[in-house]
């Protein structure tokens, strides 16, 4: 394997960060199968560099967004995996006090703002927390995910115009797995290179490879750059692929086992495995113990799930926005 520009650490922490991100999806799949997660759930198993490429190109302080495939973002943020695992459950002890679920995972400290169950809501929103930082003169820049589905909605150009009008500081992201809910983009849209977006708002945009915590690196760093100096927003299609279907409910029959089988041959995490073991000569054992850690880290997650409470019915109408004078219900 040819040299890298990237540190033998950077690789490490791409390593074990999507090592997590795989072995708690994995694990999410089955406890779904046993029924001890209810709801959706829809796994990020496949997409793991996109989450390790742009914590590396990022700041802990830049806001992350995005929509219902969410764990793994809300992981690589800092959510703890207990935090996590818990509100799959529906545990008191959730990021969301167990009232979000799979789809609404949350960490105000760890500026991780949400996994969003409307198709697209994410987009405004992201320009908003963007907005929001630019009004309180920091430089911190927001990173908004959606997928290749949402490109499809209103809300995607209404943000994109006032972003560039108003030079916000966001990075749209397009996470392009191919197939939305299960059509493909050749089937939605005349404009299948989603980046080419941009075109029509004067904003910057990239086909990113998606599959590489490298690519994602370099342009997520070029767009950041950019956003904090004053440049504004770009958009970056990060064409990257799930090798399981688009919720636990997906019969995924609108694809080959060929296909799918064929990017597991260029999986993120097995790759940067084979260069720390063959550029770096990391010795096998420090891989093994990495993943043994990581296997603690998913282990203990479960056990504090199972071992948690559930919501105090007192909680139902917490948190929940309620306008007293309502003038719509009547008793």
């Amino acid at each position: 394997m040819a040299a890298t520009k990237f540190t033998k650490e950077t690789y490490l922490y791409w390593y074990e960060l999507m090592l997590l991100l795989r072995k708690f999806e994995e694990k999410a799949g089955q406890l779904y199968g046993m029924q001890k997660i209810r709801g959706f759930c829809h796994l990020y198993i496949g997409q793991e560099a996109l989450a390790a490429g742009c914590m590396t190109a990022t700041r802990q302080e830049d806001p992350y967004i995005t929509a219902y495939r969410d764990h793994g973002l809300a992981l690589a943020k800092g959510i703890s995996a207990n935090a996590c695992m818990a509100e799959l459950y529906g545990k008191a002890t959730g990021c969301s006090k167990g009232k979000g679920g799979s789809m609404h995972l949350f960490g105000k400290n760890e500026y991780f703002f949400g996994g969003h169950g409307i198709v697209g809501a994410q987009i405004g929103t992201g320009a908003g927390l963007a907005f929001a930082e630019q009004y309180k003169g920091t430089d911190n820049v927001c990173l908004t995910f959606f997928g290749d589905g949402a490109a499809r909605q209103g809300m995607l150009h209404e943000t994109f115009n006032l972003a560039m009008l108003w030079k916000l500081p966001v990075i749209f992201i397009c996470e392009n797995n191919n197939y939305a809910m299960g059509t493909s983009v050749a089937r939605t849209s005349n404009v299948t290179d989603i980046y080419k977006l941009a075109d029509a708002y004067d904003m910057p945009g990239d086909k990113v490879d998606g599959m590489s915590p490298e690519a994602v690196h370099e342009a997520v760093a070029r767009a950041v750059k950019r956003a904090r100096e004053g440049g504004g927003p770009t958009l970056l299609e990060m064409k990257t692929y799930r090798y399981k279907g688009h919720s636990m409910s997906d019969p995924q029959k609108y694809r080959s086992k060929e296909e799918v089988e064929d990017y597991k041959e260029k999986d993120p995490i097995e790759v940067t495995k084979m260069k720390l073991l063959e550029i770096f000569k990391v010795a096998p054992s420090v891989i093994e113990a990495i993943d043994e850690k990581v296997k603690s880290v998913v282990d203990e997650c479960v056990k504090f799930a199972e071992e948690s409470p559930w919501p105090d019915d007192n909680e139902l109408l917490k948190d929940v926005y309620q306008q007293e004078d309502y003038p719509f219900i009547v008793d």
